[in-house]
């Protein structure tokens, strides 16, 4: 039995010119692939990446060497809460 999980009974439609239609299959033919797969994959990949770009924060070196420096100056030392979270983190490893 497939679980919901597994089963593809979502639908994406879509109209765009023929000439894209036509590199879209040219390119899929290239890797081998269906159309359909060729164009669930590029759009899952992007979509990942999109995702993943919204939830990395990205520093230049200098803001980061900042970052550091402000981190290293403090004589703060960690509280309960923050020596748990970094054990919880710890142990998904």
């Amino acid at each position: 039995m497939v679980s919901d999980a597994g089963r593809n009974d979502a639908r994406l439609t879509l109209r765009l010119p023929r000439e894209l239609k036509e590199t879209i299959e040219d390119a899929a033919m290239y890797l081998d692939q269906s159309v359909r797969d060729f164009a669930v994959s590029t759009l899952a990949r992007t979509a990942q990446g999109v995702l993943q770009e919204q939830e990395v924060t990205r520093l230049s070196r200098r803001d980061w060497d900042t970052f550091i420096a402000a981190l290293e100056e403090t004589d703060a030392k960690p509280n309960k809460a923050l020596r748990a979270a970094a054990k919880r983190y710890r142990d998904r490893a």
